[in-house]
């Protein structure tokens, strides 16, 4: 999926919202439990509510790799599901020597139709290059996550930048405004300004608004100009909106629509 492509499925949703399908079986409405596949049945209702209002969605492998097989199939079946005009990505952080990384990216980008993935940068280069071998597939690097963990090390300065900034900065050589993303979290209000200015051309994917306490129109202010936008990815607020399967898709697209609505003023 091409960059001018995600900017138009956004101006045709009024809307950058991310849908994030982290899903739990502990914590799904009981009802799925009784179905064959009760992720993908869950993943199902969840996507067909907030397709009129989403721009993309993430799947965080973790809680689909914990099932074992079911859970890969279920992941596979969920991704196969989503639509083309909707951008998917493969919430895996991977990162690893570059034979490793080639397969990682085989196993996301071949066997599973993803437009994108999220990687780790700390081992350097030749980690990530695999990944950019690619066409219209996204590399979305951490940059400045929203956990409390951050301070240990991303918020650490490296002489006169953040080794946060200093990441960014960096990597942004290995591919371009079209193929590179960055994660900056929601919560880190303060540092928002200076991760854009690092990549202004570049989208950032946003976790941490809602129920981590991140800010809607601190984000939209701070990473939308006129070349590149943002990815806000809300998870739990949405999937978990409601404990019954017979209110999810009511509950879920509200809360969807809730989140365009705010979004749509920030669309130029």
């Amino acid at each position: 999926m091409t960059k001018q492509q995600i900017q138009a499925e956004i101006i045709a949703k009024k809307s950058y919202l991310c849908v994030g399908l982290d899903t739990d079986i502990d914590n799904i409405p009981k009802e799925f439990l009784q179905e064959p596949d009760p992720i993908f049945s869950f993943n199902k209702t969840i996507i067909d509510a907030t397709l009129p209002y989403a721009v993309a969605y993430k799947i965080n492998t973790a809680f689909y790799e914990a099932q074992g097989l079911k859970g890969w199939a279920a992941m596979e079946k969920t991704v196969n599901y989503l639509p083309i005009n909707v951008f998917k990505i493969a919430d895996a952080k991977r990162g690893d020597i570059g034979n490793t990384s080639a397969q990682y990216a085989k196993a996301f980008f071949e066997t599973m139709p993803f437009d994108a993935i999220t990687v780790s940068p700390y081992m350097g280069s030749d980690s990530l290059l695999p990944f950019y071998k690619y066409k219209d597939k996204w590399v979305i690097i951490l940059g400045l996550t929203s956990n409390v963990g951050a301070a240990d090390f991303e918020l650490q300065k490296m002489g006169d930048q953040y080794l946060f900034e200093k990441i960014i900065a960096t990597t942004s050589k290995y591919g371009n405004e079209n193929n590179t993303m960055y994660v900056v979290g929601a919560t880190q209000t303060n540092y928002l300004t200076l991760a854009k200015a690092q990549c202004p051309n570049h989208f950032l994917l946003v976790p941490g608004v809602g129920f981590q306490g991140g800010n809607l129109t601190d984000v939209s202010t701070h990473c939308i100009n006129q070349n590149s936008g943002v990815l806000v990815n809300i998870s739990r607020a949405i999937i978990y909106s409601s404990q019954t399967k017979e209110n999810l898709a009511k509950e879920a697209a509200a809360i969807a629509q809730q989140y365009q609505l705010e979004m749509e003023a920030f669309i130029k």
